[in-house]
């Protein structure tokens, strides 16, 4: 990066306050240059913008503001485009209010369902948390408006969040934990990147050197700040040096500290040069974005409901819904239907322009029904539910379950609502929940349920939305991004969350959410990418087209059902014999088609390189194997519609090879393997050559042959192998790259 026009211009103390914040929300400029600085602002699904009374964790309120569904739904649409629109309605917030940079989205993975703050985070799966992340990215910078990518990286718990090392291998980090903030950056380049608390594998996030430089700029040529989450900072000086250029809020020692470490010697100045270049360069690219702008507080209420509407996951339908338009009453039971849960705690917290109930909604959606509602879960509401032909109950989580700062302890609903849906189990009539909630939670109702709707935590218009899918005006569209568990302790970290405070170990490597549960075999209540709707769909004339390590899928989805809807069509690819262990299949793709009743559309999703590599630890980078791979299209990640096997060439992978590797990994390997096989073919009159050609015909002495360190191989001397030419097969492998190439 070239330095800032200004950097010659400012002082060793101006850059370094460059380099901290100005108050809480605010970056400090350069007065004596006429520079003033920007504001910045939470938050992912609104904007919490406070003029007085600073805070970091929502305890004070902000400017009202429209609230729309937080991410843990809106990634229930698998709807890029909506997110890029709910990014275009968020800008205009921010640029009317002042603010220059909005602090979202946050696209860390759902490691396990009690981390607190999962219901501001997309997924369990990198691919899709990453392609609505950079399509967020897009609405708010297409608009004027910086975003801040965050919390970079490994941040998936809040208990002891500011201290606690994550201990996580490098083929998690690459193949989980960092592809979402890949994508975003390589598809977005969003202004800003925000660091984490945490730090990873012992160093500090926001002084890692190797994430914030080699990976994130060197790596993935990203061109922005990286920020510091609020106090995340522990040595302003060693951030610096690592690549950290903003800390935040204002720090009292942070300038001091780099002063004296550039007088030491212990800062290099062009790092500080660096920093306070990008600071420069923020501020310039929010100063000409400013502007005034029109909120349209109606046109954003209803975006916030498309949102609710589309996030909404309808897990299961026997009949109950859509709801008649003439017939029975219902009866409504719980204070959700009045007073909904639409957000979460902590630093995203919203102050809504308005806020819709369900309860209202419905009355208006259906007004020639009777609807009888009750705000407790007691017995003159069963009572009233086992005489009622419809009972909707709404159910959820409180607002202290979940939150920025802490953790759950469990994925249950509270109890009395349980105990509630349980004595209705011997009704006659039909049974709908409406469940709100951020995450993952528990359904023992789901047997005597007959329809479950998940809401999420869907904003300021969840109430309207779920009358709209409740009443048929609308049919429900979205699919889960997270899978829900039968129980907490199926679930990947279970037995590693959170740690013991000091440091939390990702035990379970590469095999989180749905690549967990599909790989052991584990059954659950709702698949990853379940979501039913009032139609149904076929799919079919499945068509892959290979070109060289990519290829392109084509098929074709039919709306068989009465109902116009939407189905999001899910791609997976799975690589059944790897060298290394991988997960059954893992999505690389996904499109979302909205057809009328009878409706056909042929769909196409490109599948690059990526799609089929896997992190190899010995190549240092990804790879693709040569082989079979299997192109799966279907409605869920258990429900596949149509499949088709393709080949591909792979790569070569560099061989390590030593002495005591196997055989096998020397028969593999594409320089020396050739001259190997026909050395051994020849031993014993051509017998070690039949087996390798047909292992079938001894399995176990096959194992045995291939499976000896192929040093060992020419010390048996029950066989006639060519000792020497073996030797000589060894020594120019395992020779230094010099004495290789003289050799050859």
């Amino acid at each position: 990066m070239s330095l800032h026009p200004l950097i010659t211009e400012l002082t060793d103390a101006e850059k370094a306050a460059l380099c901290t914040g100005a108050g809480f929300w605010d970056l400090a400029g350069v007065p004596r240059l006429g520079i003033e600085g920007i504001s910045v602002a939470d938050g992912p699904h609104g904007l919490r913008r406070q003029d007085e009374d600073a805070d970091h964790l929502g305890t004070t309120d902000s400017r009202p503001a429209t609230c729309f569904p937080t991410a843990s739904g809106l990634a229930s649409s698998f709807d890029p485009e909506l997110l890029a629109r709910i990014g275009g309605a968020l800008a205009i917030e921010a640029r009317a209010a002042g603010v220059g940079v909005l602090l979202g989205p946050g696209v860390n993975m759902k490691r396990s369902p009690l981390c607190g703050r999962n219901f501001e985070y997309f997924s369990e799966d990198p691919h899709l948390t990453g392609e609505l992340g950079a399509a967020m990215v897009r609405g708010l910078q297409d608009n004027g408006i910086g975003a801040s990518l965050k919390h970079f990286a490994a941040n998936n718990q809040e208990h002891s969040r500011m201290t606690v090392s994550a201990e996580v291998d490098e083929r998690a980090l690459r193949e989980i934990y960092l592809p979402a903030f890949e994508t975003v950056v390589r598809k977005a380049q969003p202004w800003t990147v925000m660091c984490s608390y945490n730090r990873l594998n012992g160093t500090y996030a926001a002084e890692h050197r190797w994430l914030l430089t080699e990976v994130l700029r060197e790596e993935w040529g990203f061109q922005g700040l990286v920020v510091s989450d609020w106090f995340a900072v522990n040595d302003r000086a060693a951030g610096v040096s690592a690549g950290l250029d903003l800390e935040m809020p204002a720090s009292s020692d942070g300038p001091a500290r780099v002063l004296a470490a550039l007088e030491s010697g212990e800062l290099d100045r062009a790092d500080l040069d660096l920093a306070a270049s990008r600071v420069l360069t923020l501020i310039d690219r929010a100063r000409a974005s400013e502007g005034p702008a029109v909120v349209d507080t109606d046109a954003h209420h209803e975006l916030a409901r498309e949102a609710a509407r589309r996030s909404a996951v309808l897990l299961q339908n026997a009949g109950a819904l859509p709801l008649a338009g003439i017939g029975a009453p219902i009866v409504v039971c719980g204070a959700f239907a009045v007073t909904p849960r639409y957000q979460g705690a902590g630093s995203s917290r919203v102050v809504p322009t308005r806020l819709d109930n369900a309860l209202d909604a419905l009355r208006a959606a259906l007004p020639d029904r009777t609807i009888e509602y009750f705000a407790d879960y007691d017995l003159a509401a069963a009572t009233a539910a086992a005489d009622a032909a419809e009972v909707i109950v709404f159910a959820g989580l409180p607002d202290s379950a979940e939150s920025e700062g802490y953790d759950r302890s469990v994925i249950d609903l509270p109890a009395d609502q349980v105990e509630f849906l349980d004595t209705l189990r011997q009704r006659r009539g039909r049974l709908t929940v409406v469940v709100q909630a951020g995450a993952a939670v528990t359904l023992p109702f789901a047997d005597h349920a007959d329809a479950i709707l998940l809401a999420w935590l869907g904003g300021q218009a969840a109430g309207t939305a779920v009358a709209d899918l409740l009443s048929g005006a609308h049919s429900p569209t979205g699919k889960l991004a997270e899978t829900i568990p039968l129980d907490l302790r199926h679930t990947p970290a279970y037995t590693a969350f959170p740690g013991d405070g000091t440091t939390v170990e990702y035990r379970e490597g590469i095999f989180i959410g749905y690549r967990w549960y599909e790989t052991r075999g584990l059954p659950v209540a709702f698949p990853f990418g379940h979501g039913l709707t009032y139609t149904t769909f076929a799919y079919s004339d499945l068509e892959v087209a290979v070109e060289g390590n990519s290829a392109t899928a084509g098929f074709t989805i039919t709306n068989t059902g009465e109902y116009p809807a939407a189905e999001v069509a899910q791609i997976y690819i799975a690589d059944p014999e790897s060298d290394l262990a991988r997960p059954v299949h893992e999505l690389k793709g996904f499109a979302r088609v909205e057809l009328g009743p009878g409706e056909s559309r042929r769909l196409r999703v490109e599948l690059d390189r990526r799609a089929f590599a896997y992190w190899h630890p010995r190549k240092g980078s990804w790879h693709v194997e040569a082989g079979e791979f299997v192109v799966q299209v279907g409605a869920s990640s258990t429900d596949i519609r149509v499949s088709q096997t393709i080949q591909l060439d792979g790569e070569p992978l560099p061989g390590r090879l030593t002495p005591t590797s196997s055989t096998g990994a020397w028969l593999a390997d594409p320089v020396h393997g050739p001259t190997l096989r026909e050395i051994l073919g020849r031993a014993s009159g051509g017998l070690a050559g039949v087996l390798l050609d047909n292992p079938e015909l001894d399995f176990g002495r096959y194992s045995m042959l291939v499976g000896t360190p192929l040093n060992r191989l020419c010390r048996i001397d029950a066989v006639d192998f060519d000792v020497d030419a073996i030797n000589d097969i060894i020594t120019t492998a395992t020779a230094p790259a010099s004495q290789a190439h003289a050799a050859g």
